[in-house]
Order: structure tokens, then C-alpha cells, then sequence
């Protein structure tokens, strides 16, 4: 067993030399595209330790998990000597086979650094990893995920949407065992659900979501008949928002510098959605009226929200610095920032123009997974949760703080301060009143006004 890194670029030969059954192998491969995926976006090494705690991780987060992760991993690390026994051409033919799906590839090019700002200082240069397939390259490995992944795409499907089908579809084969995709019926998809519900304890919306990407798999996909459905329905629990106090609040955000601090506070102050946080761009943010525009939140809905006449100087700026990142960009003649589809193809030179930059974009330059293109995308999710869980652990916050916990404390400071139910439903984008009651359970006294309350 090797003690050093991991080095096997040719796993997916041997793997398909195992004397296993084709079920088997299926499971195998995916257990090990998760594992290098998982370490390709937290840039970490192959080695036996971080498969260990990849193992140890996955066992925790599915309950009830089938041993398989634990098996393909250690097939993984004791086959890894055996690499050198491969030939190149058959190695060559299977390049990247192991980087997954499609991901943004950062590429050695980034901000300036900014003064007092060491948590956002500039990355190092990444050392050179080869980059995953293009999106029109990545089709599938069976009949039935290219099918999928077709139907997707013919229908304009999100990445993610598509990822998120992707992933069910999988886990239904894999609970089928070694059976033919064609021959899936009403029976196999009630038994999946059930299990979900029954021996997984999975809540309600993760057992509606993996309904609708099976129904969309048999439906639009493999072209099957769906007929009625009878199922074990997944039993809804209330839970209680985890909502910081003011207090907290200032603890939290004292804790951070730069650019996060800027996110959380106008998080915080604002109310919007993580993804909404991110997506945001240069002409989302309404300063002469005091208004951020939310656009393509969720449900691709649009809405506004209060914009904290405490951020204006901030903002102002952050926005100062952007224009000159964006010029050094024009300059460098790096490819335009993305635009959804519809706006792409009716301005063509749009994601040049100044309105349409990220807000926070990245500090490196990303490959496209879709052209290949190398180009500035926002921040992703993962570096700005990290950041708030270490700002909680700094501020001693006995609580299980995630950046949706500002959202939460938003909406319950703002009822504490008199504002009416209907209106916090507004700035929240709920599609029910009865959603944004949950916050009359945790917050502390009624009162009368609306304002910010990163204002008060």
C-alpha cells in the first residue's frame, strides 16, 4: 500500500480490467469521481489519509449508506501501484476521466491585492492540474445518462438542475442494482421514494426534488410511461431558524475583513439568498433610491430589497476598485463575464460592459467548462462559507452560523422592529406568508417601522 500521494491517472483502465460485475464497477467509478472531484475543489492531495476522512465523511452524511464508498476507495489505494503496468496508449485514451464533472478551472491570474485586506489577499499560483472536460464533451458514461444529460440540454436546463438529475438518476441505478434503465417502471421509482423516506429519514423537499428529476428521467428522458405515483410521503418537522442577535451580529462581522465583510453585511442588511448574493451585479445595486434589485432569484423571479444606507460609502468604494479590474481586464482582452443565454445572443458585447460585471468577482480568472474559455466568474459559495464559520469560531458564536443565518436574522429583527409580516415576506421573496411565519416563533417583542437593521 502506498504511504506517499496517490498518483493512478489510469484507474479508470484498471477498473474496467476488475473482474466485477458491471453494477459493481458502475459504483466503484462513481464513489471514486466523487472523491477526486471532492479533492480537485478543495485542492487537496490523493492521499490515504484524505480518502480515510472522504470515507469516514461520506458515512456520516448518508445514513444508512451502503459499504461500496469504503470498498471503491480501498480498491482505489491498493491498485495504485500497479499504474506503472498500464500502457501510455491505453492511459491516454481516458484523460481527465478522473477530474468529473465540469467545473470552473482557476487559471494563474488575479486581483490586485487591497490594503488592510489579508484574508482577500491574492491566491498563489495554482500548480498546473489538468483541466476537466468541456460541458459538451462531458455526455455520460451509459445509455440512459446520455439520454438524461440530452434531455436536459435540449430543454435549457441549469448546470446545476442538471447536475441535481444527474445525481438522482445515479443513486436509483445504484439502489436497482444491475438492470437495464429501460426497464424502469412506476414499482422501482415508489420503492427509491420510499426508501428516501422511510430508511434514509430524508425531509419532504429532498424527496420532492428526487421525484422530479426521476419523473424527468422517465418522461422526457427515456421516453417511459408515468403513471400514478403511491408513496410513503417523507414527514415535514418544524425546525427553528438559527437567528444571531444584534450583538452577535457585530461580533460576527468584526471578526471579518474586505470583501467578506462587505457580503455579510449586505447579506445582512438586505436579506437576499446566498446564490443571490453571489450572482450579484454592478447594475443590481439602486444607490440614488436605496434599492438592491434582486434578478433571477428563486422560482427566476425578480423582487427588491432594502439596500443599508450604512454600506453606501462602502459600496461606492468597492466599486471604484471593480472599475479598474474591469478596465485591466478590457486591456488584457480577456473574454466578456457570463450572460444568460437569452442576453447573450441579444447583446452580443454585453458581459463587456461595465453594468454587467460581477459584483464580487473572483480573484482569478476561471475556465469555462462550457466554451473553454478562460474568464472572470463571481466568488464561489464554498470560500465565503468557510469564511463565516471561522468569523463564528473567532467571535466565540455558540450557535451553528451559516451565511442563511443573516437571512434569518434579518427577517427576525425586522418583525422585532414593528415591520408588517407581508412586507418582510416581500423583501424575502417568499412565495407564502406562512413561510416567512416561522420568524414570529424566534423573534423577542412586536414594534412598529421598517428600516434596515444594520441602520439602527
Amino acid at each position: 500500500m502506498p504511504t506517499e500521494n496517490i498518483r493512478f491517472s489510469s484507474w479508470r483502465v484498471m477498473l474496467d480490467r476488475a473482474p466485477f460485475p458491471p453494477a459493481r464497477r458502475e459504483s466503484y467509478c462513481l464513489h471514486i469521481r466523487r472523491f477526486l472531484l471532492d479533492c480537485h475543489r478543495r485542492r487537496l492531495p490523493l492521499s490515504i489519509a484524505v480518502a480515510k476522512a472522504f470515507v469516514e465523511a461520506w458515512e456520516r452524511q448518508i445514513e444508512g449508506s451502503s459499504p461500496q464508498c469504503r470498498e471503491a476507495l480501498r480498491w482505489f489505494v491498493m491498485n495504485a501501484p500497479m499504474e506503472e503496468q498500464v500502457s501510455a496508449s491505453e492511459s491516454s485514451g481516458d484523460s481527465g476521466a478522473e477530474a468529473g464533472p465540469p467545473e470552473p478551472v482557476p487559471v494563474a491570474l488575479s486581483l490586485p491585492p487591497q490594503p488592510d485586506d489579508s484574508p482577500n489577499a491574492p491566491l498563489r499560483p495554482l500548480e498546473p492540474c489538468r483541466p476537466p472536460p468541456l460541458g459538451r464533451d462531458d455526455l455520460g458514461d451509459t445509455d440512459w445518462e446520455r439520454a438524461l444529460i440530452r434531455a436536459c440540454r435540449q430543454r435549457n436546463l441549469l448546470w446545476r438542475t442538471e447536475q441535481t438529475y444527474r445525481n438522482w438518476a445515479r443513486r436509483l441505478m445504484q439502489f436497482l442494482g444491475p438492470r437495464p434503465a429501460t426497464s424502469l417502471g412506476a414499482d422501482d421509482v415508489e420503492s427509491f421514494l420510499n426508501h428516501l423516506a422511510v430508511e434514509l429519514k430524508n425531509s419532504p423537499n429532498t424527496q420532492r426534488q428526487a421525484l422530479n428529476a426521476l419523473i424527468f428521467l422517465m418522461r422526457d428522458a427515456l421516453d417511459l410511461p408515468v403513471p400514478r405515483l403511491s408513496f410513503e410521503r417523507s414527514v415535514g418537522k418544524r425546525r427553528t431558524p438559527t437567528v444571531l442577535s444584534r450583538g452577535e451580529c457585530g461580533r460576527l462581522f468584526a471578526c471579518l475583513n474586505g470583501n467578506n465583510r462587505l457580503m455579510a453585511e449586505l447579506m445582512y442588511g438586505s436579506g437576499i439568498r446566498l446564490m443571490e448574493l453571489l450572482r450579484l451585479r454592478v447594475n443590481q445595486i439602486d444607490q440614488p433610491r436605496g434599492a438592491l434589485i434582486v434578478r433571477g432569484g428563486k422560482g427566476d423571479k425578480d423582487r427588491p430589497t432594502v439596500l443599508p444606507q450604512k454600506l453606501m460609502g462602502q459600496l461606492t468604494e468597492h466599486l471604484e476598485r471593480l472599475r479598474s479590474l474591469w478596465e485591466q481586464d478590457r486591456k488584457a482582452g480577456l473574454p466578456p463575464v457570463w450572460l444568460p443565454e437569452g442576453l447573450a445572443r441579444k447583446y452580443p458585447r454585453g458581459g463587456e460592459q461595465w453594468p454587467w460585471q460581477w459584483l464580487f468577482p473572483s480573484r482569478e480568472v476561471s475556465l469555462d467548462p462550457a466554451t473553454g474559455r478562460s474568464r472572470r466568474h463571481h466568488v464561489t459559495e464554498g470560500a465565503f462559507q468557510s469564511a463565516i464559520r471561522n468569523a463564528a469560531l473567532q467571535a466565540k458564536i455558540d450557535k451553528r452560523v451559516t451565511p442563511h443565518a443573516l437571512r434569518h436574522s434579518f427577517a427576525t429583527h425586522l418583525l422585532e422592529s414593528g415591520a408588517d409580516i407581508r412586507t418582510v415576506q416581500d423583501l424575502l421573496g417568499h412565495e407564502s406568508v406562512e413561510t416567512t411565519q416561522i420568524y414570529l416563533h424566534v423573534m423577542q417583542k412586536p414594534g412598529l417601522g421598517v428600516r434596515s437593521p444594520l441602520d439602527q
